[in-house]
Order: C-alpha cells, then structure tokens, then sequence
C-alpha cells in the first residue's frame, strides 16, 4: 500500500483540519497514513520566531481566525478560537509517539484537536491525556508512563530533528516518495501524488 506522512503538532490549527480528516480521504485513495508528531516551536525557534507567526502578525493572526471558521463551516467541523494560542502540549504529542507504535493515534490525535480546538481546553495536562486515553479503552496510567521514559522523551526530540533535516517549516506537512506539500490547503494533492506513486510502481 502507498504511504503518506503526516507531520503535525497538536498546537497547529490548520494541523486539526487536516487531522480530522484525513484517514477517511486516505482509505479512499488506498493509501497508508504515517502520523508523525513533531515540536513546530522548535522548528519555529530554529528559524528565528519565538512564537507562531500568526502571532507576531497581528494581521495574519486576524485573517487565521476567519479563515479557520470558513474552513471548519466548510468540513463540517467544530470550531472553537483558542483563549491561549498556540497552546503547548508536549505531554500529548509524547503519548501520540506512543500511539503509533501501538496502533491508536488517529483516535487519540482526533481527540486532543478536538479538546483544543473546538472544546477551547488545556491539552498538556495529565487530566485531559488520561481523559482522552480512557475515552479510547485504553490503560491511561501505562501509557502516560511510558511516554515518560527518557527514551520516548528522546524520541520526540530526534522526530523534531528529522523534520528539520527535512527542511519542514510548518504544520500539517506531508511527505510523499521524498516530495514535500505544507498546509491542509494541499492534502488532496499529497494524497493523489502517494496514490499516483503506488500506481507506477504496480
């Protein structure tokens, strides 16, 4: 099957409308998503921004909240303006490394957008990771646990440093056959490039 990454943080806006829907237009083109979570502020940091750039623009940032409405009326999604933007949620993006290696990340991912960005709550607190982990029948406490290990915690920082090296500069990003598109505006796109990939290579 043709596989497509999806690089994303759970801080992005425009990483939710991606990330609600892409496993359903996925199984239409038979392709494979990777989920790969990665710390945007430190690709944010390493290009000279303390912060999201929709904050430094006050005018950007003005234009990103209309926008975000007319995307979510369009999708059919929920949408709520976060009181505290980009929010930090580095315990949630620890357990969704652990979610892909054990099978559940979409659900968990969709969850966490969810709580963010339509639910306007905290997401990098044990409270809200354990709420959504037991809202997908899982073990909260082994999981948190395990995404707490100095080997997870490496994880995530290596995961951070492969988007750089990939020369990723924002969220969501996807990666097909080496091809690189940015932003949610391109999912169709990237998803016809990874199913045309597994086509030619039939």
């Amino acid at each position: 099957m043709a596989t497509l990454e999806f690089w994303f943080d759970f801080g992005s806006n425009y990483s939710y409308l991606s990330a609600m829907r892409i496993e359903a237009l996925a199984r239409e083109k038979k392709v494979q998503v990777i989920w790969k979570p990665f710390l945007l502020g430190v690709v944010f940091k390493a290009l000279g921004w303390e912060t999201s750039p929709f904050v430094l623009q006050k005018i950007k940032g003005d234009y990103t909240c209309r926008d975000m409405a007319r995307q979510c009326d369009k999708y059919g999604l929920p949408w709520r303006q976060p009181a505290a933007f980009p929010r930090t949620a580095l315990l949630p993006m620890r357990v969704a490394l652990v979610g892909a290696d054990q099978g559940w990340i979409a659900p968990f991912a969709r969850r966490m957008m969810t709580m963010n960005f339509a639910e306007d709550r905290d997401i990098d607190n044990l409270e809200a990771v354990s709420e959504a982990l037991a809202g997908l029948g899982l073990d909260a406490g082994a999981i948190v646990a395990l995404a707490l290990t100095p080997d997870n915690k490496l994880r995530l920082r290596r995961q951070t440093q492969q988007a750089q090296a990939l020369h990723l500069f924002g969220a969501p990003s996807f990666l097909s056959g080496g091809e690189l598109f940015w932003g949610n505006d391109r999912l169709d796109d990237a998803l016809a490039h990874a199913a045309g990939a597994r086509s030619l290579s039939m």
